[in-house]
């Protein structure tokens, strides 16, 4: 009697565009040169539960900046769990699919000094970007997925670099995940595409050299 061996579920990445309160997803699969779109969508990173959740610095713009930084840390513990379960969500659903998400790729505001920044209006938007990115990064890590953290600056310059493609054919594979997809297909899918796929190439090639962790940062 032959016994059948299943198959090995097929490789996949996850990747967001992190905006505050929300992130837009996309799931490629498949081997690094030829990944197909799976899905897009868009995950909620706030709850209507809990209000604070969807601007947390703008919740304590009107105290000094080294407090309001302890108040929105309360919070950000709570968005944390949101992502994590989202997260933990578009995972399952992949693994119910045959497929098997090896890394995540996530587009956001890069760190900086937020308390350089004079107006409280302006620094409780950037310290909400900042956030809105750390807490998926921060999600990747407690679930064990390797997590390459992106600057949209540049994005698509580094992605057809790592690839080995022009920024033509690049742009020309990005616009063929959106037919696939289907609309919307803004900058926003296209970044969380482009991150999908370079989560997708670095674990792979981490798998190939027996484990590892792909890089935090760009």
């Amino acid at each position: 009697m032959h016994r059948t061996v299943p198959a090995a579920p097929d490789r996949a990445a996850i990747g967001f565009r992190a905006r505050t309160g929300r992130a837009v997803v996309v799931l490629l699969a498949g081997p690094v040169g030829e990944p197909r779109a799976v899905r897009r969508g868009e995950v909620a990173l706030a709850s209507p539960a809990l209000p604070a959740t969807s601007q947390p610095f703008h919740e304590v713009m009107g105290i000094p900046w080294s407090e309001a930084v302890a108040e929105a840390k309360k919070t950000e513990a709570a968005i944390e769990a949101i992502a994590r379960s989202e997260l933990e969500s578009l995972v399952g659903e992949a693994r119910s699919a045959g497929l098997e998400v090896t890394g995540v790729g996530v587009v956001g505001s890069p760190d900086r000094d937020l308390a350089a920044i004079g107006n409280p209006h302006i620094r409780a938007h950037a310290a909400e970007g900042v956030l809105f990115r750390r807490v998926l990064e921060t999600a990747a890590a407690k679930i064990g997925r390797p997590c390459l953290c992106l600057d949209e600056k540049g994005l698509e310059a580094l992605a057809a670099s790592r690839l080995g493609l022009s920024l033509a054919a690049l742009g020309a594979r990005l616009a063929g995940f959106g037919r696939t997809l289907g609309r919307p297909w803004r900058a926003d899918e296209r970044a969380a595409a482009t991150a999908a796929w370079l989560a997708l190439a670095g674990s792979t090639r981490d798998a190939g050299r027996g484990g590892g962790v792909t890089p935090r940062s760009a």
